[in-house]
């Protein structure tokens, strides 16, 4: 089933952090929609300023994967049919807001643990700015320039 970019957002926020309380979710809304502007680098060249495509890249999201470590994956954004507030805080992103702490964040991750790794993904192209409730968030290096 083809979703529209709104609803597959609300479906991508929700999967991905929707027991993260507002602000969780509104970062990793923040997250996703600054990896649709950033101006460099490797979500300019597959993204194209284009949300579906980046939330279509491939690796990039838990939730759009069907398999993780070779299971199937139950929580998925076709298993996870939005809400009110995942709608909400789709429109909010979409009508350019970003949350505070997560200003020009593009990456997060939940290391399930207390602390954060300094560098996020794992090619250090991105170092830790902010952690919103279980999720650490990631601003770019210079590294990610070359991405």
């Amino acid at each position: 089933m083809e979703y529209s970019t709104r609803e597959f957002f609300a479906r991508m926020i929700k999967c991905e952090a929707g027991g993260e309380g507002e602000n969780g979710m509104k970062a990793v809304a923040s997250t996703i929609m600054n990896r649709v502007h950033v101006a460099y680098g490797e979500y300019l060249r597959t993204g194209q300023g284009n949300l579906r495509l980046v939330m279509e890249q491939q690796g990039q999201f838990t939730c759009y994967m069907s398999t993780v470590g070779g299971r199937p994956n139950p929580q998925t954004v076709w298993s996870s049919p939005p809400e009110q507030i995942h709608y909400e805080i789709a429109d909010w992103a979409l009508s350019g807001n970003v949350f505070p702490d997560a200003i020009e964040t593009l990456w997060y991750m939940n290391p399930f643990r207390p602390e954060c790794p300094v560098f996020f993904p794992f090619n250090k192209s991105g170092v830790e700015f902010t952690r919103v409730r279980k999720h650490c968030f990631y601003q770019p290096t210079p590294r990610y320039a070359q991405t």
